[in-house]
């Protein structure tokens, strides 16, 4: 089974949103109507996902920066914290899928981490 899914959308349209809520019945897709919370107990009262429960630390901190210098970025692109973010998350989890309009820069930034099981699907 696949890990979680990473939806990045920053523009997003209704009808983007609706169909990734489809889609994605299993996941947060932020702005839909019935999106559940990013997290979700168990009946242990402990969040589902230890990569989520806690927060970003120096390492996390140290590795962004090294995504920011060494990714080779598209033409005319600069580097984006927020991408580095996204991808450093879906690195975290395992196995996840990206759902970006920027493929190649989170290409790019995933190339300088190398995680095992991280699939980019362009919308």
């Amino acid at each position: 089974m696949l890990g979680p899914v990473l939806a990045q959308v920053w523009r997003p349209r209704p009808s983007l949103v609706h169909a990734l809520a489809g889609v994605l019945k299993e996941c947060v897709v932020p702005q839909a109507r019935s999106s559940e919370p990013p997290m979700r107990e168990t009946k242990a009262g402990h969040p589902a996902c230890p990569a989520c429960a806690t927060g970003p630390d120096l390492t996390d901190w140290r590795r962004v920066g090294t995504m920011l210098g060494q990714a080779a970025l598209p033409v005319k692109k600069r580097p984006d914290a927020v991408d580095a973010w996204v991808a450093l998350a879906a690195a975290r989890h395992g196995s996840a899928v990206i759902f970006t309009g920027d493929p190649d820069d989170l290409l790019a930034y995933l190339a300088v981490l190398r995680p095992q099981e991280v699939h980019v699907v362009p919308v």
